[in-house]
């Protein structure tokens, strides 16, 4: 008989995490398998706490619902009985992905992001691993039998730490990129299997078969086949009419997406799923070949408009408070969040699937077993079991094994501390083109980020 929890508490460790803070409080109040649990709150900025805290007893008074809540600076406070804790802090990320991407710049590596690959996700994970292992160990003293999910970039390096340095937790790590069924929505209208979304049936989700499969913020789809009909290559050609429109007015992370699809779809024959980010992996937009390509290189990732982007988020928290914006809107404003949407599967044993980080398990038959890969899972209470891939192309294979390495060794140098480690997981790095770069970027951003870091790296 499968396992039930009748009153699930989730505790959300990174309340004030704007990108996921308000949908998961819509989500815990919307869903009727989630709202007679308890929506436990923290957040170490006591502001962004109060704020959150206050805006969910509105939208729980609000909609009338059962829904506990629990509020607080100190994750201690909260972590008894919890059934899941979902990680989703971060240290002043704007201000420290800024360092990042410049510094990087000046010796020669270009991030669009920053927050995964290159030096920038190293140094993020430098910033953030070391947390999570401090809320491992609550965990393990206050509820140990609780699910963590990790939604803090890099989630494929935390994932992976987490996975080898703490096989006693259950956990598997997020990201919002494959969220479903709303990436196969996006699919099958690009295929031209509907022409809207309020098309997309049950049914034709039976007979949609997409297969997406790659370490996270590089995955790609190696099958695309409606009733048994190959349509990859009807959603590579809206692609391609998408990059006939593009132009250089963009910001770093939407830049010349489509023309990066269509271009890497030529090459390997599958369409990355992740543009945005796939693009940081890759060494042809590093700006580095003697011939000029007809895409340019990369853009740097823009801090100011990210800030201003929370600003205007948190803008939106004030208005709800103070009633500027009736809080009977809320409900109407957000929707489903991927982590939320993932919990009240598990717990009302619905039989959803997702993609989710997790090893590998044979669904990518040619990578290995633990290999840590954004897969289709069905998950549950009892555990998580990746749906069928097949195989991964060569040569992306390749690019899957070398980023594997880097984010392995990054998840050891962490744990250990180990400074030797830490150096060969830069300079293992696909966009890291010279030893000497990679050894300055390392010694500059140590010295840069000293207050954001642990002592034993000094």
């Amino acid at each position: 008989m499968a396992k039930k929890i009748q009153h699930p508490k989730i505790v959300i460790l990174g309340a004030g995490s704007l990108f996921f803070g308000r949908q998961a409080i819509w989500q815990m109040v919307h869903s009727p398998y989630l709202n007679h649990g308890t929506l436990a709150l923290v957040d170490t900025d006591a502001e962004r706490m109060a704020k959150m805290g206050r805006l969910a007893e509105m939208v729980i008074a609000d909609q009338k619902v059962p829904l506990k809540l629990e509020f607080s600076i100190n994750r201690k406070n909260v972590l008894e009985e919890a059934d899941f804790v979902v990680l989703s802090f971060a240290k002043q990320t704007v201000k420290y992905r800024g360092m990042d991407c410049q510094v990087s710049k000046k010796y020669g590596v270009r991030m669009c992001s920053g927050d995964t690959i290159g030096p920038g996700g190293v140094f993020r994970a430098m910033r953030e691993f070391p947390v999570i292992l401090e809320v491992i160990e609550d965990v393990r003293k206050f509820c140990p039998t609780a699910w963590v999910i990790n939604y803090i970039n890099p989630t494929a390096v935390h994932g992976i730490g987490l996975f080898r340095y703490a096989p006693d937790i259950k956990s598997f790590a997020l990201c919002d990129g494959l969220h479903l069924p709303y990436v196969k929505q996006r699919y099958a209208l690009d295929a031209g299997i509907i022409s809207s979304t309020a098309e997309y049936t049950d049914e034709l989700d039976r007979n949609f078969d997409l297969r997406i499969a790659g370490v996270n913020h590089f995955t790609f789809i190696l099958k695309a086949e409606y009733k048994g009909q190959d349509v990859l290559p009807a959603i590579a050609a809206t692609i391609r009419r998408a990059a006939l429109q593009e132009n250089s007015d963009s910001d770093a992370k939407a830049v010349f997406n489509a023309k990066i699809t269509d271009t890497l779809y030529q090459i390997f024959g599958v369409l990355p799923a992740c543009t945005a980010h796939t693009k940081e992996y890759l060494p042809y937009w590093q700006g580095k070949g003697v011939l000029k390509d007809i895409i340019p290189p990369l853009k740097i990732w823009e801090t100011e408009p990210r800030y201003q982007a929370h600003a205007e988020m948190f803008k939106q928290v004030d208005d709800f408070i103070s009633g500027r914006i009736p809080i009977s809107n809320f409900m109407m404003t957000f929707g489903p969040d991927h982590a939320t949407d993932i919990i009240e599967s598990m717990v009302g044993n619905l039989g959803k699937p997702f993609y989710i980080n997790t090893p590998n398990r044979g669904a990518v038959t040619n990578m290995h077993d633990d290999a840590f890969l954004e897969l289709c899972s069905d998950i549950s209470l009892e555990g998580i079991q990746p749906r069928p891939v097949g195989e991964m192309p060569r040569g992306i294979r390749g690019y899957q094994e070398l980023v594997l390495d880097t984010h392995e060794l990054t998840a050891e140098a962490i744990y250990k501390c180990d400074k030797n480690l830490l150096r060969r997981a830069i300079l293992t790095d696909p966009i890291v083109n010279s030893i000497a770069d990679g050894d300055a970027i390392l010694e500059e951003l140590l010295i840069q980020e000293r207050d954001a870091l642990p002592d034993g790296w000094f």
